[in-house]
């Protein structure tokens, strides 16, 4: 029964997210909101910074057209600003390209590349890759400038099933014709959701009046709708945010590819690719604490061991951290 409770339900003992914004300009405030709003959902259910790439081609809090400086929000009521005073941009303005999207993900850098800049995963680590900006036909725009195809998303997630860089993903887009950016992904467990089929756009959801501009695309503001209503450890399934999309609601048909995927949808967590996860192994082990000075022998006490699986910089080790519990 204890292993059971602290086993995650796909085997994998990490999470991360790889979350890219691709457009920049001030008319593109809502590529910013969307990639944040979702920055900001992952970490509230348990995926820590040093666990999550944020690419964001511009900085639309510092722009002098934005009324509210220093702020990004997602809603014309502005009740939750979604920079903040804690946030960890990893990529930023023309750090934000294609090459550098597919070095992440392939693990490919240069040596003087900051660990802070790695997606240093392992074979037991699901990954959220979630990208929003302009698209087309197997395509999607990086800054006006470039373009990503179906076929390098493709080839760069078979690389990192060959290096056993991943153990699920869940691929999902936001932007036009969305569903054809995954089109050709074949690598295994791999799972992807996006915004619109091939020959559809997406759309924005609404707009700021005093912003000027929309502050959030309709696939990603109605999967926050189910999203916000988590909490660690939720047990909501994919299958149940996936019959949450409404096609009237966000004025295309939302693509769902789930070939790739060895688990049915209905019995997999959205929080096992939304979340974080720490499995916690519990023993019997005795810990002896020796005391500087001798005196009464100290009462056994129990031991919990966390077993997490991390990647190193130049392979991949497993290092426990113990914890002694005295008392809860």
């Amino acid at each position: 029964m204890v292993d059971g409770f602290f086993s995650s339900t796909s085997g994998h003992t990490n999470n991360w997210a790889v979350l890219v914004c691709t457009s920049r300009f001030w008319f593109n405030y809502r590529h910013i909101a969307n990639t944040l709003s979702i920055y900001r959902t992952v970490k509230r259910l348990g995926i820590p910074d040093s666990n999550i790439i944020l690419m964001l081609a511009d900085d639309v809090a510092c722009n002098p057209r934005n009324h509210f400086p220093a702020t990004v929000y997602n809603n014309h009521h502005r009740l939750l600003d979604l920079y903040g005073s804690n946030i960890e941009v990893d990529y930023r303005g023309y750090e934000v390209t294609v090459e550098n999207f597919i070095r992440v993900l392939t693990g490919r850098h240069d040596e003087d590349v900051p660990r802070s800049k790695r997606l240093l995963t392992d074979e037991w680590s699901n990954i959220l890759i979630y990208m929003t900006g302009h698209g087309g036909d197997e395509f999607l725009k990086f800054q006006d400038s470039e373009e990503i195809g179906s076929f390098d998303v493709a080839d760069a997630i078979a690389q990192m099933q060959e290096k056993r860089r991943y153990h699920e993903i869940f691929f999902m887009a936001d932007t036009c014709q969305a569903a054809t950016l995954y089109s050709q992904i074949y690598s295994p467990n791999v799972i992807a959701a996006a915004s619109s089929l091939k020959g559809e756009n997406s759309y924005s959801h609404h707009q700021d009046g005093e912003i000027g501009v929309a502050v959030i695309d309709r696939f990603t503001y109605y999967n926050l709708e189910t999203l916000e209503r988590l909490e660690r450890g939720d047990r909501a399934t994919l299958q149940g945010l996936f019959n949450t999309y409404n096609p009237e609601m966000i004025a295309s048909n939302p693509g769902i590819r789930t070939d790739l995927f060895n688990r049915e949808t209905d019995k997999t967590f959205v929080t096992d690719f939304f979340g974080g996860v720490q499995n916690i192994e519990l023993t019997q082990t005795r810990l002896n604490a020796a005391p500087t000075n001798p005196g009464p022998a100290i009462a056994p006490i129990w031991r919990l061991t966390i077993m997490q699986k991390h990647a190193a910089h130049e392979g991949r080790l497993r290092n426990g951290h113990e914890i002694a519990c005295l008392k809860y």
